[in-house]
């Protein structure tokens, strides 16, 4: 060793360089910049791995006490009950070549077996990062079953640290300093929210240098995917729907389905539009532009024209959205589809509750409590509810396997949201032939929408 070596030390979610031979300059290092604030050189906790490589490889002596976790290996063994897919072992192969980057896999396929077949070759302490709480508590619930050791929660009340760790993006962020240094392997489950201003946080202050993302649909409509590859690595495995669909998940089908507003309806569909475009064409606001709406919102708030203009916004959306010709419709499909079990998926909270209240069916939007979302869906499962009616709650991440049956009565424009809620009724179970139907308001934006939400390749 050098009688100056380089200090590696941890500091908040950061990389602290300071020492080094005669000369040395810590900016040379990729990731390491000055902060004027500590007279430090330091880098995000993600350059870690860089910054070890950079120094084995320019031959320069250092000692780090940034790590947090053991050298040694932690052994962890899976249980012998599954035998992996090919199409697992060729993921697992693909990211075992830099232990970096992203995994896609549609609902279904096995992505959490798939991040257990990584969490066993790597050996390292593992955190692992899931959107919902709900999420958080099946995936502890699974590792512990899949590894036979106790695996620690972070969040919803529970605060376990553990060499084995689940928790969410939101606690994640608020808890990064406490955890950033601990784990060298870091797997973000639904890793297409990752880009999110905050969430991302996670990932540039933790140091491990093994990363894996999984997620079905990576895509998202602000371009926030382009950050992945630096976040948490390019994707280095894909697997449509398209490849599994009849063998490993449901035969599947995509129907859209037209239905015509009232006369009335489309009147005063056609009266609010008219009044909210002249608003937004009055003051230059592009819609289409990423802080379109935002401006509108700003715009509208300044003057009673403009809170005019928001409540025909609104209108517009609400006539379509629930639609009498729609809830005409959704009467028949669920008569025709009555032996069958149902996921119908709106735009909004409002709509959940409107069809909840005229059919009787139990409804699941964000203000649904966990204990009442898992009793739904045990009697969904069993067959005792034939139908749940939702906004959001399940368009990713629960597992619903006795759904065939998809109606998507409204949503964004968003081919990520439409392809999830697609992948709630592909998981095999018996011989059922899933179906998704997109029922369309003929004549009104959701003909653009729909056009736009089906751009990918499941829908092709």
């Amino acid at each position: 060793m050098s009688d100056n070596p380089i200090q590696l030390t941890y500091d908040r979610g950061t990389v602290v360089v300071t020492g080094g031979p005669n000369g040395f300059v810590p900016a040379t290092i990729p990731g390491v910049l000055f902060d004027p604030r500590t007279s430090t050189h330091r880098a995000q906790g993600r350059f870690y791995r860089g910054i070890v490589e950079h120094l084995i490889r320019e031959k320069l002596a250092y000692e780090d006490t940034a790590r947090g976790w053991p050298v040694e290996q932690t052994g962890w063994k899976l249980n012998a009950e599954r035998t992996p897919r090919e199409y697992q072992k060729a993921g697992v192969a693909a990211w075992a070549k830099t232990r970096r980057g992203v995994v896609v896999m549609p609902t279904g396929t096995g992505k959490t077996f798939t991040a257990f077949m990584c969490i066993e070759k790597v050996g390292r302490p593992t955190m692992v990062v899931t959107p919902k709480i709900d999420l958080m508590v099946q995936w502890a619930q699974e590792l512990e079953r899949a590894f036979g050791v106790e695996v620690g929660m972070v969040g919803a009340g529970e605060f376990n640290y553990r060499p084995l760790t689940v928790t969410t993006y939101d606690s994640a962020y608020i808890h990064l300093e406490r955890w950033a240094n601990r784990f060298g392997l870091v797997i973000f489950d639904e890793c297409h929210h990752l880009p999110g201003a905050s969430y991302m946080e996670a990932a540039n202050a933790g140091l491990a240098p093994f990363r894996l993302g999984l997620t079905a649909t990576p895509e998202r409509a602000d371009g926030g995917d382009q950050l992945l590859p630096e976040l948490v690595g390019p994707i280095v495995y894909r697997l449509d729907i398209n490849d599994v669909a009849g063998e490993f998940l449901a035969p599947y089908e995509t129907r859209q389905v037209f239905i015509d507003l009232t006369p009335e309806e489309e009147e005063s569909y056609r009266n609010c539009r008219e009044e909210y475009r002249r608003f937004v064409s009055d003051r230059n606001i592009s819609m289409s532009g990423p802080d379109g709406f935002r401006r509108f919102l700003f715009e509208a708030s300044k003057s009673p024209e403009g809170f005019k203009a928001l409540r025909a916004y609104r209108e517009q959306k609400r006539i379509v959205q629930a639609a009498t010709g729609k809830l005409k419709l959704l009467e028949e499909l669920l008569t025709k589809h009555s032996t069958e079990r149902a996921l119908i998926f709106t735009a909004d909270n409002a709509t959940v509750y409107h069809i909840s209240r005229k059919f009787l069916i139990p409804a699941m939007t964000n203000q649904t409590k966990p204990k009442e979302r898992k009793a739904i869906l045990e009697k969904f499962h069993s067959g005792e509810y034939t139908a749940v009616v939702t906004c959001q709650v399940l368009n990713e991440g629960v597992d619903v396997p006795a759904a065939g049956v998809g109606i998507v009565l409204g949503g964004t424009g968003s081919a990520t949201e439409n392809v999830q809620r697609l992948g709630r009724i592909l998981r095999k179970h018996g011989d059922k032939q899933a179906i998704l139907y997109e029922v369309i308001a003929r004549g009104t934006t959701e003909e653009y929408v729909s056009d736009r939400r089906r751009q990918h390749r499941a829908f092709q």
